[in-house]
């Protein structure tokens, strides 16, 4: 049957059948992936190209360099001189350094939980439903827009020097008069006031974290006989241990960065006796008073690898008491 059929058709056409050559066109759809997987890829590193450049240039270039300067003798004007590690054998005998980690250690471990504590309070309060609660919210969030800058620093250190709004306060309640710029016992107490003051930021996140909890639960604790108190030990706390965990970790680390406030109210010498001589101050006055660029380098190491280490802290105890939604522990 298929050869009767193929003689008929050679007699119609007049000749052999010619088999048709093979198409050289691609399957529609198919032909461009390639080309067009590789414009995509071009185009993508084309818009990332300004932040791969700024980090570049910007951050990891400048770490990499600092890294270097570190075990070197650096003045600015002068080629490095390398030393190895006199630079960080030098940081341990001096007592201005030592005195710098007790400060910093001293507001990071003191201020951080006490500004938490600020901000957690008014974000319960601000979580009740009443009359005006945007306004309110802005009110107490608005010192953390201007907190940091040199001109609220201006004004702090003039409220709390003597014969300021704050020694005028303490005499008219028959305290000892002053100021606490000037006294080495109080300037602690002073730049943690400052930092508290700053609670806006961690009291919007703990807001949200608030609003997130289910109001069930607290209705249940309720029925169950649990007062205020026990519901917020019981149900607030660990319903809200990821959000305090997030404010603990951002709120430590930036209080390790502490410094406009503390060069502006001491008036760029760390006094008095040294007690608002941060960390990051003293690094700046290594590096860009006394011009000693290796040593200051070391110093914002010697930062990192704390910071590091406390960050790793945080981490590896928040498993045994941070609760995340679905956890089975």
């Amino acid at each position: 049957m298929s050869a009767t059929t193929t003689e008929r058709g050679r007699r119609a056409g007049g000749g052999s059948v010619r088999a048709a050559p093979p198409s050289s066109a691609p399957a529609r759809g198919g032909a461009g992936k390639p080309s067009r997987s590789r414009a995509d890829t071009r185009a993508g590193y084309a818009f990332l190209s300004p932040w791969l450049l700024g980090f570049v240039l910007l951050t990891a270039g400048p770490m990499l360099m600092s890294l270097y300067l570190a075990f070197t003798d650096y003045d600015l004007f002068q080629a490095p001189q390398f030393v190895g590690i006199d630079n960080f054998t030098t940081l341990f005998a001096d007592p201005r350094f030592l005195k710098s980690a007790q400060v910093t250690a001293l507001y990071v471990f003191v201020g951080v939980p006490v500004k938490l504590a600020a901000a957690l309070a008014v974000a319960m309060l601000l979580n009740a439903k009443h009359r005006g609660q945007g306004a309110y919210r802005s009110m107490f969030y608005a010192p953390s827009l201007i907190g940091a800058s040199v001109s609220v620093a201006i004004v702090w250190r003039a409220m709390f020097i003597d014969d300021g709004i704050a020694d005028q306060a303490q005499q008219f309640f028959g305290l000892p008069g002053g100021g606490w710029v000037g006294d080495p016992d109080m300037t602690m107490p002073m730049m943690i006031l400052l930092a508290v003051w700053q609670f806006g930021a961690p009291m919007v996140i703990f807001l949200a974290g608030l609003k997130q909890i289910p109001a069930e639960l607290l209705e249940a604790a309720a029925v169950d006989g649990a007062g205020p108190v026990r519901r917020f030990l019981s149900v607030t706390v660990p319903m809200l241990s990821p959000v305090l965990f997030f404010n603990l970790l951002l709120e430590t680390i930036g209080a390790f960065q502490i410094f406009s406030s503390a060069f502006i109210i001491s008036g760029g010498t760390g006094g008095p006796a040294d007690s608002t001589l941060f960390y990051t101050f003293y690094l700046y006055i290594k590096g860009f008073t006394e011009f000693r660029m290796g040593y200051a380098s070391a110093m914002a190491w010697v930062l990192v690898l704390v910071v590091g280490i406390i960050t790793a802290i945080l981490f590896r105890t928040s498993r045994a008491w941070v609760h995340y939604t679905g956890d089975v522990r």
